[in-house]
């Protein structure tokens, strides 16, 4: 198993003053604006799909666009990601192939593209390589799921020698400590999760979203998206009170399950992202 620095130093900071998602999340601020993080698990349906949805996403004015890499074990990931992640398992979906789709349609997409994956992939193929793969697909940032930020520092410093931001997860149960770690240690933004337990869409968000935004706004000025049963256009403005932009990941990845290879599964995700963008689906 990795040996990870047991010190967090605050080298090599990256491009957390710089590159897609700090431009992002500037415009979102200027113009006032509660941006929306989409997640889907690439290779679900398939790798072909996942090209498509992803321009889709684009079109439909998704801010950023986190891409799942399937792994084995999604212990954190609801019933809707965990199948997600099995059909693209049983598709053939790797971490290289990942890395592959992201090359494929970075030239087409405006938005920033990151990585949200485990830390058995990232170690499996190696640090340096991952991160020179990531760089080379024209990814602008990763978040490493169950990597403890105590843990973090070589994957950190070996993105960060890229300009590849860090991002990390923070939920109500983590210390003020450990939140200003997460805001020395990481760019790009810092990713709440709104409640305990595994993902997975809601009828209303968390009652204790706006506790822990509150938390994480006196420790840092940095960009925060918040997650975790992101369902409607209501939940994305209710988290635009207290977060710079709201996440997406079961109610979409649900709207991919439900099409599955239909015909229409390009349009309808584009049109379910319209709608909680905009309040109004695509009139395409």
């Amino acid at each position: 198993m990795y040996k990870a620095s047991r010190r967090i130093s605050n080298t090599k900071r990256g491009p957390s003053l710089a590159g897609r998602i700090a431009a992002t999340f500037d415009r979102l601020r200027a113009d006032r604006q509660t941006g929306l993080v989409t997640y889907v698990t690439a290779g679900d349906p398939d790798l072909s799909s996942s090209a498509d949805i992803l321009r889709a996403l684009d079109r439909a004015g998704a801010d950023v666009l986190e891409v799942g890499i399937p792994f084995s074990e999604p212990l954190a990931d609801g019933p809707v990601i965990q199948r997600a992640t099995e059909r693209a398992l049983a598709a053939g979906t790797t971490a290289s192939a990942v890395l592959d789709l992201v090359a494929q349609v970075r030239a087409e997409i405006k938005a920033p593209i990151v990585l949200f994956t485990y830390a058995n992939p990232v170690l499996r193929m190696g640090i340096d390589a991952f991160a020179d793969r990531a760089r080379q697909a024209g990814v602008d940032g990763v978040l490493v799921l169950d990597l403890p930020i105590e843990e973090a520092q070589a994957v950190r410093d070996s993105l960060a020698a890229r300009d590849i931001d860090m991002i990390f997860l923070l939920s109500p149960t983590t210390t003020e400590p450990r939140i200003r770690q997460a805001a020395l240690l990481g760019s790009g933004f810092l990713y709440g999760i709104s409640r305990l337990g595994v993902t997975g869409t809601r009828d209303k968000v968390a009652d204790g979203a706006e506790a822990l935004a509150r938390r994480i706004r006196a420790a840092t000025s940095m960009p925060l998206a918040m997650g975790f049963g992101i369902a409607s256009p209501d939940h994305v403005r209710q988290i635009g009170q207290w977060a710079d932009a709201a996440v997406v990941g079961s109610g979409l990845v649900g709207v991919i399950a439900e099409a599955g290879k239909a015909p229409d599964l390009v349009e309808r995700v584009e049109s379910y992202v319209r709608w909680l963008k905009n309040g109004r689906p695509s009139q395409t």
